[in-house]
């Protein structure tokens, strides 16, 4: 019997690498806000429910009949709030397995609002008696898409100071994940995955790393959180997202990031991606 896989956040950069990681494995139900992300989705064959993580009303026919749960909520102040009612509407449909998203180092006294919350949700989870699986990487490295521009134009303008991070491929904590999903529920049960690339870099070192794959020198500008507020402000992000953006950056400069792990080999068998291949890979994103 095919399991049904319910994917929430489906259009999100690590739930795009997911569903190319896991093929035909699984029936892909996708829960959607709106028709806006269903279409997309429905193209590649993944059947769509309407439903808001915000109101648990919505929410029962997208789990009915789901045996796994991806769980992935939209950063904001009521992400620990959305992830209980996905967990209780599964608890109520019979669900066997979630399989949660969460953040690096997500504790209760962690340097950014996002942890905070996170580990909030990582506890509800794992009070839930559903078999579960925490999964918390650090700093994508598909976040310098954003840099794109500057980068093209040879610089990459970040507040990351001096700061190390051992940055991680979304196509790492997808393989991760689909790893996991394709596991009998019980194999990873209660256990917590922290995601890293296989080394920590200065962004001074991600810069030359950008310009040796590139083939055209790159250099790092650190700028003051400031610069980046504005900018991303400027682009219409919430407040509370650039917020949390600059805590990152601070928890960063503050060394928060400046580690590496071996879950990426441990649960998939081979090393994680390098900045080098993935900048490789996505050479013409950055012109």
């Amino acid at each position: 019997m095919t399991r049904t896989l319910l994917l929430t956040g489906a259009t999100g950069t690590v739930s795009t690498a997911l569903i190319d990681a896991l093929g035909d494995t699984f029936h892909l139900r996708a829960l959607t806000l709106d028709e806006d992300g269903a279409a997309g989705l429905r193209e590649r064959g993944i059947e769509t429910v309407t439903g808001d993580l915000g109101d648990p009303r919505t929410l029962p026919a997208a789990f009915e009949g789901v045996h796994d749960v991806w769980l992935l909520t939209p950063n904001g102040p009521r992400a620990a709030e959305q992830s209980m009612n996905a967990v209780w509407a599964a608890r109520r449909a019979g669900v066997e397995r979630v399989v949660r998203l969460s953040a690096v180092r997500a504790s209760h006294d962690a340097p950014t609002r996002s942890e905070r919350l996170h580990a909030m949700a990582d506890e509800q989870l794992g009070a839930s008696g559903l078999r579960w699986t925490i999964i918390r990487p650090l700093w994508f490295m598909q976040n310098l898409f954003n840099e794109a521009g500057d980068i093209a134009a040879g610089t990459v303008r970040l507040n990351m100071g001096d700061g190390r991070v051992g940055m991680v491929d979304a196509r790492d904590i997808a393989e991760v994940a689909a790893k996991v999903l394709v596991s009998e529920p019980s194999e990873h049960h209660e256990k917590v995955y922290t995601l890293t690339g296989p080394e920590a870099l200065s962004f001074h070192e991600a810069a030359e790393r950008l310009g040796e794959a590139l083939g055209r020198p790159v250099r790092y500008e650190p700028v003051a959180d400031e610069v980046v507020e504005e900018r991303m402000l400027g682009y219409g992000v919430p407040a509370w997202i650039t917020d949390m953006v600059n805590e990152y950056a601070q928890a960063f400069v503050d060394g928060h990031g400046d580690f590496v792990t071996g879950d990426v080999e441990k649960v998939t068998g081979r090393a994680p991606r390098g900045l080098g291949e993935f900048v490789r890979d996505h050479s013409h994103v950055f012109g």
